[in-house]
């Protein structure tokens, strides 16, 4: 069995908040949004850059669909937020129902704990990564996405947004040579980050070998596969397998495939942006659903 490792950032678990919201009991009463101008003390510095580890890890979540996103799901630990008095207004009933600490700064004061060049959109959230869930845990007749080796964090944001709208059980992806689940990839994923599950594995051979055990048809995407993915089949519980651009899917990956299979484009251009691929085989594997 995989060992369930923390991922960077953290993906969605299954498993609720350890404590209260925005970190105090449960129970305890909601804290009113402080408007400070420019707070100076040690506390109320931007954290720093989160590492992959222990619990006490915070990441930061910016853009205001991913931060409403997050703060409206109740196994994210919140930790502070920071807004603008018009974002403020409009997340007015969020933050009474989690009573997370909030700060209402002006734009440029959060652009200044925001990473550089990050559009904050007026919200910018720290809180903590989210669990990883292990392999075991997926459902029986359940669809996954597997990345092998996926690095861009706007690819992979755009995969989970796309996987949530789907209704994807799982994102399978490897520890390293994973970007981190915070920030440009969650403002890429508007949302879909606290919808869909992470399993992040070590060994992503080991890791298809064990989804195979659980009845799992194994699908890997290649531009140059002789068979389309539409006369592939396409069966649940089924796991989509895809590379990165520049590599495309490693030995060890395509060996533990169960069948490779390509996008039938009719233009020019044979191959895609790894997550336009992504959405193009989940309407696909949808419209096989609905027809069997």
């Amino acid at each position: 069995m995989t060992r369930k490792t923390p991922n960077r950032g953290g993906g969605p678990g299954r498993r609720g908040p350890r404590s209260g919201a925005g970190g105090r009991p449960a129970g305890a009463p909601a804290r009113p949004p402080r408007h400070d101008a420019a707070p100076s003390d040690r506390a109320e510095r931007p954290s720093a850059s989160p590492r992959r580890g222990g619990p006490s890890d915070v990441v930061r979540i910016y853009g205001f669909h991913s931060v409403t996103a997050a703060l409206q799901a109740p196994r994210r630990e919140l930790v502070r937020l920071y807004v603008t008095p018009a974002a403020a207004e409009r997340l007015a009933a969020e933050i009474a129902a989690r009573g997370v600490d909030t700060r209402v700064l002006s734009a440029e004061e959060i652009a200044q704990r925001a990473p550089r060049d990050a559009v904050h959109q007026g919200a910018l959230l720290e809180a903590r990564p989210l669990a990883p869930i292990d392999i075991s845990e997926l459902p029986p007749q359940g669809l996954v996405i597997v990345l092998d080796q996926v690095t861009d964090p706007h690819n992979v944001g755009a995969i989970l947004r796309t996987s949530a709208a789907f209704a994807v059980d799982a994102l399978v992806t490897t520890e390293r040579h994973t970007p981190e689940f915070a920030g440009a990839l969650a403002k890429s994923a508007s949302g879909g980050l606290e919808h869909v599950p992470v399993c992040s594995v070590t060994n992503l051979a080991r890791a298809m070998g064990e989804l195979g055990d659980l009845g799992y048809w194994r699908v890997g995407l290649d531009s140059e596969a002789p068979a389309t993915l539409q006369a592939t089949r396409l069966e649940r519980p089924l796991a989509l397998v895809l590379g990165a651009e520049d590599r495309g899917l490693r030995r060890l990956t395509r060996e533990h495939c169960d069948a490779m299979a390509r996008l039938d484009l009719p233009g020019a251009i044979k191959s895609l942006n790894v997550s336009n691929a992504c959405a193009i085989a989940l309407s696909i594997a949808e419209a096989a659903k609905k027809a069997t």
